[in-house]
């Protein structure tokens, strides 16, 4: 029997007469006769006879009724989920964001994917950029944010913005004075930057070797969030992304690094299969939370939307 038999025997059985099921399934009396009787043939046995004048399911009939019951549940289940998924109101989305990120536009976006669809599962990790890489090429994750637009197997990137690198210093510092600082400034200080292997790290090893300063951080940092409690405690001063919002920390002022250095801001997604409406409604609205974040004055002009 096909879906559409035994939605015909179904209606019957719940209904006792076939002028009843036909009313009920928009169709005429001969035509569901019709299919009745193409499902009997399938099955070779008959599931209704006529007594005195009364359709009666015959005893296959009775035990085949529980089980088109169960059928029409599970197909109803269906298809309410599929809607779901139509209208937000199931699917799930797994995200991985590295911490500059997640501590400055993604929650805008999270806030806003929540509101417009409440009942899609939402899972976040917040990992090191090479974890989220690393998950996303697995399919572990759907979506991803960092720091980072390089290539990787699997996973391709989207730039959304870049991020101006800065320098943040304990808030009475000598430095503090100058509009800018560059690499000549920092030869005394106690460096606080980024690995020489991380993205960030190769482009200051580079500016640095221009100027003819050696890149040394005395202090190495892979996420710059982490930079936050050294820099208030004196210990040096620190040059990192300006996507955080350091100037929310007290204790510190931000002036610009110079010569300007950016780094891409990334939305990342694996190849293996595509994404879901709910994915790429995330997606969209990760660039939204960006561009509006990069045009708030707390962002002092450090962030440019892509």
């Amino acid at each position: 029997m096909n879906a559409r038999q035994i939605e015909v025997f179904r209606t019957i059985m719940r209904l006792g007469t076939l002028t009843g099921a036909a009313q009920a399934l928009n169709v005429s009396q001969p035509a569901l006769s019709q299919l009745l009787l193409h499902a009997e043939d399938r099955l070779g046995y008959k599931l209704f006879r006529r007594l005195r004048g009364r359709l009666v399911p015959t005893p296959e009939a009775q035990l085949l009724f529980p089980e088109a019951e169960r059928l029409h549940r599970d197909i109803e289940g269906f298809r309410r989920f599929a809607e779901g998924l139509r209208e937000g109101e199931a699917g799930s989305v797994r995200l991985v964001a590295s911490a500059p990120p997640s501590l400055s536009f993604l929650p805008r976006a999270l806030a806003a994917f929540r509101a417009g669809l409440p009942g899609v599962h939402l899972s976040v990790f917040v990992v090191p950029q090479q974890i989220a890489v690393d998950m996303l090429g697995r399919g572990d994750a759907d979506l991803g944010v960092a720091l980072s637009d390089k290539a990787a197997p699997l996973v391709q990137a989207e730039t959304i913005g870049h991020a101006e690198l800065l320098c943040v210093l304990p808030a009475r510092h000598r430095l503090a004075r100058r509009k800018a600082v560059g690499p000549a400034d920092l030869v005394e200080e106690t460096l606080i930057s980024y690995r020489k292997e991380s993205l960030p790290g190769q482009l200051l090893d580079q500016e640095f070797a221009r100027a003819g300063i050696p890149f040394r951080p005395q202090v190495e940092i892979d996420v710059s969030i982490i930079a936050l409690s050294f820099v208030q405690q004196g210990i040096g001063v620190a040059v990192v992304d300006g996507l955080i919002p350091w100037l929310a920390h007290p204790g510190l002022v931000v002036r610009p690094f110079r010569p300007l250095l950016r780094l891409p801001i990334a939305v990342l997604c694996g190849t293996r299969r595509p994404l879901s409406l709910q994915q790429e409604r995330l997606r969209a609205g990760l660039r939204d939370a960006f561009d509006a974040y990069a045009a708030d004055p707390v962002s002092r002009g450090l962030l440019t939307p892509a």
